[in-house]
Order: structure tokens, then sequence, then C-alpha cells
């Protein structure tokens, strides 16, 4: 039970086609820290046990209703004897305003397997699960998924001692989304040394962002706001994520250990 809460708590928190409404006119594409090609690969402990790895990649460029898109995936694999879980996440972010269009769930938790596709309307402000509901539900102006928040707090500036407040989570039970800038720190994961920016984000979920938690992300203090560590102190334990390998778009090869 006990590997199954831990990686319940990592997936909820991380850290889904249809007709819609006429689509506006294409926006200028925004400038970002990333680009197709990139990869990360962590990897999991749950205290000091290695429990399994996660992987973060910018795909490729996709058309989602005449919208050219950022398709980007967090996927991890891993757990027990007992217990195993293997999910992706992918998510497809318009390149103009990084509004999430689309977001898939596949997941896989002890055995029990479940496919989730969230279609996103920003310009009408819905959303729909495709193949549960065929009625269209509230969203918000400028939605962000699970996926598409880890890209998008990487254009923040993230000034320390800031606290961000977002309303953009495509659910909007679920927001707001509150960043803490805590501080500024140099360590070190499998994949080297790293000065870093840390934050602490808050969303209204059980997992391991839940409010009241004490969950901290590490983000390279660079232009590139590359995820390093993610660590969440829980009355369970401890759940980390340590940075084992990444890959930038044009490198031919990853830094830091094999081929995410």
């Amino acid at each position: 039970m006990t590997a199954r809460w831990a990686f319940g708590a990592l997936l909820g928190a991380a850290l889904a086609a249809g007709m819609g409404g006429a689509a506006p006119a294409a926006a200028q594409e925004r400038a970002v820290p990333f680009a197709v090609g990139e990869q990360f690969a962590y990897d999991i402990r749950f205290g000091a046990v290695k429990v399994g790895t996660a992987r973060m990649a910018v795909l490729g460029r996709d058309t989602i209703r005449t919208r050219d898109t950022w398709h980007v995936r967090f996927s991890l694999s891993g757990g027990t004897f007992f217990y195993q879980v293997d999910d992706a996440y992918e998510s497809w972010m318009d390149v103009g305003s990084l509004n999430a269009l689309r977001f898939v769930q596949d997941q896989d938790q002890g055995g029990r397997e479940r496919l989730r596709t969230f279609e996103i309307f920003p310009e009408r402000r819905v959303y729909r699960e495709v193949h549960k509901q065929n009625r269209e539900l509230p969203s918000v102006a400028e939605p962000l998924d699970d996926g598409s928040f880890l890209y998008f707090i990487r254009t923040v500036p993230l000034e320390v001692g800031r606290t961000y407040r977002f309303d953009r989570y495509f659910k909007p039970d679920r927001n707001p989304v509150v960043i803490r800038v805590l501080r500024r720190e140099r360590v070190q994961v499998p994949a080297g040394v790293f000065s870093t920016i840390v934050v602490q984000p808050v969303i209204k979920t059980s997992g391991i962002f839940a409010e009241g938690g004490q969950a901290e992300l590490w983000l390279t203090d660079d232009a590139k706001r590359m995820m390093v560590q993610l660590k969440s102190r829980m009355s369970i334990g401890s759940l980390n994520l340590f940075l084992r390998s990444y890959r930038w778009a044009a490198d031919p090869a990853p830094v830091g250990g094999r081929t995410p």
C-alpha cells in the first residue's frame, strides 16, 4: 500500500477529438526555453530506495484544430514486486499562448488500465472528456493541464521572494495554482552539479503539491529552467525525483548518463 499511495500521489500532482468553435487567427509564436528533441530522465526514490524512472520530452510539433502546437510528454514507470506503475501524460500546447488544447492520460497502475482524453477549447472556455460525456464543462480562458504546466512554469521570471498565482488549470475547481519562489541553491544530482532556483508549487489536489504540503522543485538558474530535482516530504516518507541525464535538441548525445 505504501508504494501504491506514493505513486498515486506523484501521478495526481504531476508533478486529458472533438469539434469546437471557429479557431481564432494564429498567434505569433512565443519564445520558450525548450525545443523539439529535448529530453530529461529522472530516478524516482521513495526514501532511500529507488522505485522507478521518470522522463520528460518535447516530442514534436503537431496541428490541433488548425493550431500549431508543442507536443510534450511526461512518463514514469516502476514500483515494487507487489505493485507496478506505467503511466504517460501527453499535452498539446498552442505555440503562441501556451494554452493546452489536448491532454491525454494513459495509466496502468497495478494492472488497472485507464485512458482518458480531454479536448480543451480556450476560445469558448470549455473542455470535454472524449468517450465519456457528450456535454461540455466550464474551463478557463488560458487553460493548462498537468503536463503543460511543467513547461509553462519554465517561462515565468521566478524572482526570489515572490509568489505567483495562476487561475489557469483547465478544471476551474483546481485553481488557483500558487508558485512560491523560495531561494537559490546549488545542488548535486546524478546528472551533475547545478545552480538552481527553488520553488514551492501549491495545487488544490491530494497529491505531492497539495495545500499544506512541503513539496519543493529545483529549476536551473539560467534561461533553460531545467527541472533537476523534486522533493516531497509526506507523513509516510519522502518521495523524490533526481535528474539522471538530459539532452538538448541540438545535442548528439545525452549528458550525465544513458539516452533517456
